[in-house]
């Protein structure tokens, strides 16, 4: 676990902001018709404009075949997370989870949203929700302190009481001069268990909620889908930890 000085939590808090910006303009882009591969060149034209680097182009996590391909993941409708941004073209009533990474001065930010294309159904709307509150509720147990079961109790208790299922296994990260570092920070947890959460420590916290069981299925381009092809949402902000609390970077 890699503790931050304030001034490179101020660098990658710079770098965040203009993740952000980055993010916004592809949600703005983000409509019926346009193609997944549309969104991933759009989003590398905005990087270099920015002065970064994609931190998921050319990234090879522990255990993948290969590098990955792209600057965005682009996961639709049952795909939760690292979905490869080819062809499809988007449709009414899709729900579009765009996960982005940016390197800028020696620092990796990460955030993710999820998008209604269009219409969406009543129930899709509720799971958007749900997912961004969930992430509200464990962003405010980001205080020294804390423990990581604190943010995993959030996370869980609240999905569960409104119907819905976390995404089993897949979790949030330590962030820094380094896209992945320690802790692991999971979706699930006990009140008071779990590693201590300390000044400095920067995290990317990023719930992944299921409208069926919490199963998942590693599909064949590596991305993670529920097993029962039931709607998912993710929404994912990198934070510090603080004396006075948490600092969104990602804001």
């Amino acid at each position: 676990m890699q503790l931050k000085k304030p001034s490179e939590i101020e660098m990658m808090r710079e770098g965040g902001r203009l993740l952000r910006g980055i993010v916004d303009k592809l949600t703005d882009r983000t409509r019926p018709g346009i193609s997944l591969k549309e969104l991933d060149q759009l989003a590398r034209r905005l990087i270099k404009e920015a002065g970064g680097q994609p931190s998921f182009l050319g990234y090879r996590p522990e255990g993948a075949r290969a590098p990955y391909s792209a600057a965005i993941c682009a996961s639709v409708n049952e795909v939760i997370v690292h979905g490869l941004p080819g062809d499809y073209q988007l449709q009414e009533g899709d729900l579009l989870k765009i996960d982005l990474g940016l390197f800028y001065k020696d620092f990796h930010t990460d955030t993710a949203v999820t998008i209604g294309i269009g219409r969406i159904s009543s129930q899709a709307e509720k799971l958007i929700n749900v997912t961004r509150e969930t992430l509200r509720r464990a962003i405010k147990e980001c205080r020294p302190g804390k423990h990581l079961g604190d943010i995993g109790f959030a996370i869980n208790s609240h999905v569960s009481r409104q119907g819905f299922r976390v995404a089993r296994n897949l979790t949030g990260h330590g962030i820094g001069r380094e896209l992945h570092e320690d802790p692991t920070v999971f979706n699930t947890g006990e009140k008071g268990r779990g590693m201590e959460l300390k000044a400095g420590m920067v995290v990317a916290i990023e719930p992944m909620v299921c409208i069926g069981s919490g199963e998942v299925r590693q599909l064949a381009d590596e991305s993670y889908a529920s097993k029962d092809g039931s709607l998912t949402a993710h929404f994912e902000e990198t934070v510090a930890i603080t004396n006075s609390g948490p600092l969104v970077l990602t804001e």
